[in-house]
């Protein structure tokens, strides 16, 4: 699709992404889902200048089309998921490029199950989009929507996550880093309501500080504050809320990988771990299979993309996954990565064991990853040449069961991504460098 990657339409507000798209898919959508029925669009936003903008643009087109648009105002990705599937609406939508700079922005579509649309239905927003569907008929008279602020609906949201945790969070020193995004005005109140000391840093949105040196993209700062404070944990979130990760007492990361180990062998010892099985991505580090296999739980790889984990899941039954980045489903309690309810997990598996994050992370031994990011003229030409797979062969032939090589394209840019682990970081430069060089030789790289 030429518009709507794995996570939606994404691109530089008003430059690829502007208020005449944001219009335009307001008015497919409410169109399409009201063609027989008055229908119900749910919108949420994250804290960007521009979500403001691409809100009511997005509110106009659905009210133009005949339909109702609710308005959550900033909220989280999930709160919008969570509010389609139990509030009986058509469709929702969230603004946000999540972990992106301020600057940019991104429109992704829910439907009613709270799960991302379904790309036959987003081929024709495309279509749309492009002039392949003629213009749509505009609303008249009493059949013109209209908006309704819908800010119960947030806190519908909020009451569920605290409902979810079965023990007080008291006398637990907390923080969390809200990224300046969707998280700050839900997160504390959450760990606040569940007895929690709670800690806070960048919950101060001003339009244009969302992710920037802050959030679990730049984690440093929460690994900091929990060093300085003495914490016993801390959780960051990204700009809309769909990721976490997580910093241990002793101020070290812990990344989704480590998250999928801890709350998946502790579902296994409760019985609840379906078909004995977690879902990752392919990304997903070496260390956290072998740990796994320790564990005698079976794994799933899939592409990039929490959709992909999902709808793994949905099709096995299975009740975990997720991504190295901090997106991680729970499909027992939604249908989407959900950074606040995955930070709730984590504390129940820590206070039900009675333990430390870092004893149960532990078992786990991350292989240095590296991931070289390279311009190319043609992804496909570079996936095909028999040149370039003969040099990833070798180097996976050479590293054996000590490592890995994987090349892919990204779903999004120009580029492909070398990724290497290796028992050591220079190993993981020059094996790189190997591929690469390949590639600049045989005419494949641009610039």
């Amino acid at each position: 699709m030429k518009f709507f990657g794995t996570d939606g339409f994404r691109g530089e507000a008003n430059k690829s992404l502007t208020v005449e798209h944001a219009y335009k898919v307001g008015r497919f959508l409410g169109w399409y889902y009201g063609r027989d029925r008055k229908c119900k669009v749910v919108i949420g936003k994250d804290t960007r200048r521009s979500s403001y903008m691409f809100e009511y643009a997005l509110a106009a087109g659905i009210t133009a089309s005949g339909a109702d648009a609710y308005m959550l105002h900033v909220t989280t990705t999930p709160s919008v998921s969570y509010v389609v599937r139990t509030e009986g609406f058509d469709c929702g939508i969230m603004i946000s490029a999540s972990h992106n700079p301020y600057y940019d922005n991104g429109i992704k579509v829910l439907g009613s199950k709270g799960e991302k649309l379904e790309d036959s239905v987003l081929e024709q927003v495309e279509d749309y989009l492009t002039g392949k569907i003629p213009e749509l008929p505009l609303a008249q008279r009493d059949e013109i929507g209209v908006t309704v602020d819908f800010a119960m609906g947030r806190n519908r949201y909020i009451g569920y996550l605290i409902s979810l945790a079965t023990r007080s969070f008291k006398d637990v020193k907390v923080g969390l880093d809200c990224a300046n995004g969707s998280a700050w005005m839900i997160a504390k109140t959450v760990f606040d309501a569940l007895g929690a000391r709670t800690y806070v840093i960048n919950n101060a949105p001003d339009g244009l500080n969302i992710n920037t040196n802050c959030g679990s993209t730049h984690i440093e700062g929460l690994q900091k504050f929990v060093r300085d404070k003495g914490l016993d944990v801390g959780f960051a979130f990204d700009g809309d809320a769909d990721r976490c990760l997580a910093v241990d007492e002793n101020g070290n990361v812990v990344d989704g990988d480590l998250i999928l180990y801890i709350c998946g062998t502790y579902l296994k010892e409760c019985g609840e771990l379906e078909n004995n099985t977690i879902v990752t991505t392919v990304m997903s580090n070496l260390g956290l299979y072998k740990a796994l296999d320790e564990a005698g739980i079976d794994y799933v790889k899939t592409p990039v993309g929490d959709k992909y984990v999902y709808e793994s899941m949905a099709a096995n039954g299975y009740k975990i996954g997720g991504e190295q980045s901090g997106h991680i489903i729970f499909s027992k309690f939604a249908t989407t990565g959900d950074g606040i309810l995955t930070s709730i997990m984590l504390m129940e598996v820590m206070l039900n064991k009675k333990t430390t994050l870092s004893k149960l992370s532990a078992p786990v031994k991350i292989y240095p990853q590296l991931v070289k990011n390279v311009k190319v003229l043609d992804k496909e030409a570079v996936l095909k040449d028999p040149d370039v797979g003969f040099c990833v062969q070798s180097v996976q032939d050479e590293l054996q069961d000590d490592g890995r090589i994987l090349v892919r394209k990204s779903g999004t840019e120009p580029v492909i991504r070398v990724m290497v682990e290796a028992k050591a970081l220079p190993e993981c430069e020059a094996y790189c460098g190997r591929v690469i060089d390949v590639m600049k030789k045989k005419g494949h790289c641009a610039g």
